[in-house]
């Protein structure tokens, strides 16, 4: 049975919970009103040592583990597929 703090994370915002780690991970290197849901993250400045910040910030924020096979550019691309794949993960 889920409790509310379980619903919350899946329902009550979870992509603004993603936009706010990505944005404290990415600090002043771009520009956050150029963030949106479907934003290419790569494009607008995430590189690899960000993009393993950004892993191990969004791991602590949703208590959970990011698994191997989700490790890919792909993954961390934009808000939404990152939001995606933290859903798959707190729904376990």
């Amino acid at each position: 049975m889920r409790t509310m703090e379980d619903t919350a994370v899946t329902t009550s915002g979870p992509a603004e919970r993603v936009r706010k780690v990505l944005l404290s991970v990415l600090g002043g290197s771009v520009d956050a009103s150029l963030v949106g849901p479907g934003t290419d993250l790569w494009e607008a400045g995430m590189d690899s040592l960000l993009s393993v910040s950004l892993l191990v910030a969004l791991e602590d924020e949703f208590d959970i583990e990011f698994p191997d096979d989700l490790l890919t550019r792909e993954t961390f691309s934009s808000v939404d597929r990152i939001t995606a794949a933290v859903g798959t993960l707190v729904a376990e």
